[in-house]
């Protein structure tokens, strides 16, 4: 953590439960299966995190699991309260709260990062149905929703307009964190410039380049370093739900 620069002020140590720790088991072709042990990930509690030291313009909240699921919501509200944007990249556990914890949830996010499989989750409708997806969580989040396809690219909307990109042509030697890259690439870019087809082509960089590499870190970009730009197609849609390709 400290080679790369990140604080560890705030870290925890837990005298019961060992650290987090995953096993991945890799493909040729990049494809891989995760076996993850939470660990002292998953005893993190309200009263441990130093709420007043807590100081930031964006939060950004990865999928949490189990008991620590519970800090969503508290998480979120005091980012609120203290005027910080928040990032949302929901997991399996959260996906499964009640519709009204979760519409309480996403009409507070201003970026909310899912997959296909964790969107059709949410919406109960199947991914196929893209439009419709992106009506209904539309009506729930006011921010930016991004739902990335893998091989197939990323598709996000602000609500006004749909934006698709393809992904990088790329040989894929390990897509562990990919989508990890895309979403802290893909909010680098608003931060940087509020701009929402600047932030796709930097998520999508970033996603490339850490698959170029075995594990979930060496591959990701450097600050000062060269990426290619994947073109962004822009959709407006019209009231009756049907979106022209805007040149």
């Amino acid at each position: 953590m400290k080679k790369a620069k990140v604080s560890t002020k705030f870290l925890k140590k837990d005298k019961k439960n060992p650290t987090a720790f995953s096993l991945i088991l890799s493909s040729e072709g990049g494809e891989r299966t995760i076996f993850v042990y939470r660990g002292a990930a998953n005893c993190l509690k309200k009263n441990e995190i130093p709420w007043k030291d807590l100081k930031a313009k964006w939060l950004y909240l990865a999928p949490f699991s189990g008991e620590l699921s519970k800090l969503t919501e508290p998480l979120i509200n005091f980012a609120k309260k203290n005027n910080m944007k928040v990032a949302f990249n929901p997991g399996y556990t959260q996906l499964k709260f009640s519709l009204e914890s979760m519409k309480r949830i996403l009409s507070k996010v201003d970026v909310l990062i899912l997959n296909q499989e964790e969107a059709s989750m949410l919406t109960r409708i199947p991914y196929q149905e893209e439009e419709e997806i992106f009506k209904k969580i539309d009506l729930w989040c006011k921010g930016i929703l991004i739902m990335t396809k893998g091989e197939s690219g990323v598709v996000v909307s602000d609500g006004e307009y749909l934006y698709r990109a393809s992904s990088l042509i790329a040989k894929a030697v390990d897509g562990t964190g990919a989508g990890d890259a895309f979403g802290s690439g893909f909010v680098s870019g608003i931060i940087k410039k509020n701009d929402i087809i600047y932030a796709i082509q930097l998520g999508i960089a970033n996603s490339t380049s850490c698959i170029k590499k075995t594990g979930a870190i060496d591959g990701l970009l450097k600050k000062g370093q060269k990426w290619q730009k994947i073109q962004v197609k822009k959709e407006s849609c019209s009231k009756s739900g049907k979106c022209q390709v805007k040149k």
